[in-house]
């Protein structure tokens, strides 16, 4: 029988069909050391803050090497979720260098994908609020 009580908002996507909406609603976008996708969920889902999923893939290396680019990215992505507005759901997926790379190069990556992300959900924002009505002329 499955638990009937609520999970706790840790900020992770946790269900492969809420990694599906993300990317059927979203389209790729690139920075230097990950391809990211976003959508802003709607009023059905509950305001629970900005989720964000990661993926690491074998082409990433053994197990041991995609584990390590799952805890240094996490680690990033908690540091900075603050950046993202509640209603967002993101999907990081991290290149090989970012095994490597230096965490606060990485820290900083993070911080500039949640950044951008944030000004193109507000740029859509706006953007929807300025078009009139189809019903509105005059």
């Amino acid at each position: 029988m499955p638990d009937a009580t609520p999970q706790l908002c840790d900020g992770r996507l946790h269900k492969h069909a809420d990694y599906q909406h993300v990317y059927q609603q979203s389209r790729k976008h690139f920075s230097p050391s990950m391809t990211y996708f976003f959508r802003l969920r709607g009023d059905d889902v509950p305001a629970e803050g900005a989720r964000v999923g990661l993926t690491a893939g074998r082409v990433l290396g053994k197990a041991i090497d995609r584990n390590r680019i799952k805890r240094r990215m996490r680690e990033a992505v908690r540091a900075h979720l603050g950046q993202l507005p509640s209603r967002v759901d993101v999907v990081l997926h991290p290149r090989k260098s970012v095994k490597d790379m230096d965490f606060a190069r990485l820290s900083g990556e993070v911080s500039t994908v949640f950044g951008t992300v944030r000004s193109l959900i507000e740029k859509r924002a706006a953007k929807t609020a300025v078009q009139p009505a189809s019903g509105d002329r005059a």
